[in-house]
């Protein structure tokens, strides 16, 4: 992975978030402060702002990026978010170039939000992404999948995962206080999740056709 890379990848997830901000705000009027997607929009804009994040290798871009949320954003998303991107980031230094590390960058990602959120799967969280995405991701890289096939694989995951997360009752969180009434909604951590793993599928998708 070269620092072109990690320019694709962050113009993607800014884009991503930018572009969706009303409905993770809809999403969250539903069931949490109403909040999520102008508060992740205020944190992936200090991202791009930050245009020394580009230069980075990906491991010390990611780090970056997390502490940039950690430091932007309010509520619980920019502390979980962020502790995801830096765990990331301090998983692997400089540029990852095999399957394994990404792997095991994911895993130390979603280990990170487990311990700060307090939660796992199936409490109608982030993690109801990215534990099957990661999942997802081994399998793949177990069958010695090629790169396409991973990343189409990865993005209907995402996208399976986040359907789930509708029916779930939520037990964390602002949602949790909902209780049965947070049933029958998508959790926009999960959905901002969905959104971003499409980013870094598709970012990725583009490197390897150029």
């Amino acid at each position: 992975m070269a620092h072109e890379l990690t320019g694709r990848l962050v113009d993607a997830a800014v884009t991503a978030i930018r572009d969706h901000a009303d409905e993770l705000t809809g999403l969250d009027q539903a069931i949490g402060d109403g909040d999520h997607g102008i508060n992740m929009k205020r944190g992936f804009d200090a991202i791009a702002e930050a245009a020394e994040i580009k230069a980075l290798p990906l491991g010390d871009a990611l780090q970056k990026a997390g502490m940039t949320l950690v430091m932007k954003v309010g509520g619980a998303s920019g502390p979980l978010f962020g502790s995801l991107l830096m765990a990331m980031g301090k998983a692997v230094a400089g540029d990852p170039t095999q399957g394994a590390q990404v792997q095991t960058m994911l895993n130390e990602g979603i280990a990170a939000v487990k311990k700060r959120g307090k939660s796992d799967v199936g409490e109608k969280t982030m993690l109801d992404v990215l534990v099957p995405v990661s999942e997802t991701l081994a399998g793949k890289l177990s069958h010695h999948a090629p790169a396409a096939e991973t990343m189409a694989s990865l993005r209907a995951a995402a996208d399976a995962a986040l359907e789930r997360t509708k029916p779930m009752k939520a037990t964390k969180g602002r949602a949790s206080f909902l209780g049965d009434r947070s049933i029958g909604h998508l959790d926009p951590g999960a959905r901002s999740s969905q959104l971003l793993i499409h980013a870094v599928c598709d970012a990725v998708a583009e490197s390897l056709r150029t």
